[in-house]
């Protein structure tokens, strides 16, 4: 059952719509084409379709339309100066290094930018070769302008029909990855379960959670008719997103000290009721977002009160039969209920007018997006070895225009595509980190042999026409579904399908193929070794910016807590801005421990430290979180001298980490200077001991991690000691 949800799941999500308009985009052309006797020419309209296609990638409906028309005007550009030049090698080489640069340069603006860049590259690479007559070379430009126009035709009319199905597709994507980081919190409920491995996992999912929710961000919140849309839809799914955020939160507050938890209640069972809970709500979650991918009115799968209601049966009989002392188990009870309040508000919206609701942070969503303005500013700031983006451009520059160039001369048979493999796959392939660009080589070396081989199978047991051209169309959609979930089968796809193209012109297949494979060893191989030798760019070189920025996310979050200690009322927005950037610095510095573990082992001399620090990050940020939380719901008679002492050694230790990392341009931290003045009276202890646990405990991970970035930043002294001693020596 959960196969055949799964299989539909897919087949109603943002992946399969993204593949399915790009191949209506690009086949609909050829066949018409091809009824009329013009296969060819087909192909070269689909063209245009497929680099403006590409191109629209996910976002506000006004960035994707401004990254088509930028990728047309880019391609026609590209296109008009690589038939000029294509005649002269000489000429081309100079023509492949300018463009290259500049287009790979596009990557300082934003990702939608650096895709333009890409097209640019790619069509340049398709016409490198391509020496015609200039009449037939116009014809080509003109084939190109009716493809690009009609899968804008295509794009714009869904968007308009469905302005919120991609909202919809993306929430739905978002939501089912949040159930995900449950079911890997309440693994901390199972006492086999290694800590450890849970966390290197529950690290890895906050990334993807991250990234959805800035998707759904754009989509929702670039457009104030999103945000104050009377409509059922538009409100609904505002209203959804903003509790879903919240519940993510509330999810992290769950985080107590896991080790003591399981040591003084793992005996009793009820822990084994805690994680059964948890994964109940993360198959709610699942079913919710199921039911939004599928546009049905969402309706719950449990009912959580009984099971709450059981464990705090449960905890009574334990608090009355051993005596233990149970209000933390009913603290987590309490951050587990709040989450099915979220889940139990979100079906009300499909029933109630949501247009009702009004909440501080969705009428000032403005300040939650980041607005896709080119800022040439940022273009010269980057213009220095000190980029990573500038580096890219330079090593893309210069291993693409030499390879060309090389190829070209008269000592190499390139075969019948020319230089056009080759090159394509350094461009795919080279990326700014060493460990994307490893990954990726791998990745496409392994499709393209087993497409190949899927290709070639194809092609000699199946003769009939219409039957190949059934596949061609079921590769292409299969590839062109999966490029962002799957980067290796849609590789694997993407080979048969251009294999089976291949044979409708007349080309020999076999012979096609055996190139491919070898110009995608040739390409793969180049990139790799380019990657490593020219301009080498390694995510240890970034790993200290990402700790202080994290640590300095920290400290504004946390530093909240002073603010409420004063009795001041935190806006819901200024909070959650907090908050978002706390996740989005966490989710960089745990993307890039994850790209560095993919680098050479003689480049990962502090992988160890780097990796405690990232933990200590996670437990830091989810303490935070509770302490906050606990916080807000305390009365100011709870809060004490104490305290205030503990938060400031806690605020302190961040500082200090903090400053043992040299700061960036851009940045501005600052400290907090003034506290408030509280006495050591409390009205009820209870609460107050429990707030003075969690600070406690905040404290001690807060040493951690000083003692942590200590240990970083020591172990690169050591290394530079020793490069200096083996130069000198």
């Amino acid at each position: 059952m959960m196969k055949t949800k799964d299989i539909s799941n897919f087949f109603y999500s943002q992946y399969f719509a993204d593949g399915l308009r790009i191949t209506i985009g690009c086949i609909v052309p050829i066949i018409i084409c091809a009824l009329l006797g013009k296969f060819i020419l087909g192909t070269y309209i689909s063209l245009g379709a497929l680099l403006v296609g590409l191109s629209d990638t996910p976002g506000a409906p006004s960035h994707r339309r401004t990254g088509m028309i930028a990728s047309f005007i880019v391609c026609l550009a590209t296109q008009f100066i690589t038939v000029l030049v294509n005649s002269n090698i000489w000429l081309m080489t100079v023509v492949i290094a300018l463009l290259c640069f500049i287009y790979s340069m596009f990557a300082v603006f934003n990702a939608r930018a650096a895709t333009v860049g890409s097209m640019g590259i790619l069509i340049m690479l398709m016409y490198v070769d391509d020496s015609k007559e200039v009449h037939d070379e116009w014809m080509f430009l003109g084939y190109f302008i009716i493809g690009a126009l009609w899968y804008m035709l295509i794009s714009f009319s869904l968007t308009q029909v469905r302005p919120y199905r991609l909202a919809q597709q993306e929430l739905s994507e978002s939501i089912r990855h949040v159930g995900d980081f449950i079911r890997l919190r309440a693994n901390f409920y199972d006492v086999r379960a290694d800590f450890e491995e849970n966390y290197g996992k529950l690290i890895d999912k906050q990334i993807e959670v991250h990234e959805h929710q800035e998707n759904v961000r754009d989509l929702l919140f670039q457009s104030k008719r999103s945000i104050k849309d009377t409509t059922k839809i538009g409100r609904f799914l505002t209203l959804t997103f903003n509790d879903i955020v919240d519940l993510f939160e509330q999810s992290m507050t769950t985080h107590y000290d896991y080790e003591l938890i399981r040591k003084t209640y793992g005996h009793t069972g009820i822990l084994k009721e805690y994680r059964i809970l948890l994964i109940k709500i993360a198959n709610e979650l699942d079913h919710l977002a199921y039911q939004l991918n599928a546009n049905r009115a969402p309706k719950p799968l449990y009912n959580f009160t009984k099971d709450i209601d059981y464990i705090l049966v449960s905890i009574d009989r334990l608090e009355k039969k051993e005596g233990l002392n149970i209000i933390p188990l009913k603290k987590i009870l309490i951050s587990i209920r709040s989450i099915t309040v979220f889940i139990h508000n979100i079906y009300n919206y499909s029933v109630i007018r949501p247009n009702k609701v009004h909440k501080q942070e969705i009428e000032e969503a403005h300040k939650f997006i980041q607005t896709e303005h080119i800022n040439w500013r940022s273009f010269k700031d980057n213009l220095s070895l000190n980029s990573t983006i500038f580096r890219h451009a330079l090593r893309m520059s210069i291993v693409m225009s030499l390879t060309y160039l090389i190829l070209n001369l008269n000592f190499f048979n390139i075969g019948q595509m020319g230089a056009f493999w080759v090159l394509l796959t350094i461009m795919v392939i080279l990326k700014p980190g060493f460990g994307l660009t490893k990954e990726r080589n791998v990745q496409r070396l392994m499709g393209t042999i087993i497409g190949g081989v899927i290709g070639a199978i194809v092609l000699m047991t199946i003769h009939d026409e219409v039957i190949r051209f059934i596949l061609l169309i079921f590769f292409f959609l299969t590839a062109y579904s999966l490029f962002r979930v799957n980067y290796i089968v849609a590789v694997l796809f993407m080979t048969p399908y251009v294999m089976i193209m291949l044979s409708f012109t007349g080309v020999n297949t076999f012979v096609m193929a055996k190139e491919r494979v070898f110009d995608t060893f040739l390409g793969g191989m180049i990139a790799f070794l380019s990657s490593y030798l020219i301009f080498p760019s390694w995510e240890s070189f970034q790993i200290k910016s990402n700790m202080r920025q994290v640590l300095i996310a920290n400290y504004n979050y946390l530093s909240q807590a002073v603010r409420i200690l004063y009795g001041e009322t935190i806006s819901v927005t200024s909070y959650k801005l907090a908050r978002k950037q706390l996740y989005i610095s966490s989710a960089n510095m745990g993307s890039t421990f994850q790209r560095m573990l993919s680098e050479p082992k003689w480049r990962q001399k502090s992988t160890k430290e780097v990796n405690r620090f990232v933990i200590l990050n996670h437990i830091l940020s989810s303490y935070g979180a509770t302490l906050l939380s606990q916080l807000t719901e305390a009365t100011e008679t709870n809060y004490t001298k104490e305290h205030l002492v503990i938060l400031k050694k806690i605020l302190t230790n961040l500082s200090k980490a903090t400053l043992l990392l040299e700061p960036t341009a851009e940045e501005n931290f600052m400290e907090v200077t003034e506290f408030p003045e509280l006495t050591a009276d409390t009205l009820d202890p209870e609460e107050s001991k429990l707030i003075t646990e969690q600070l406690q405990f905040l404290n001690k991970i807060s040493a951690d991690l000083y003692k942590s970035t200590v240990d970083v930043m020591q172990k690169e002294k050591s290394i530079q000691l020793e490069k200096l001693e083996i130069t000198n020596g």
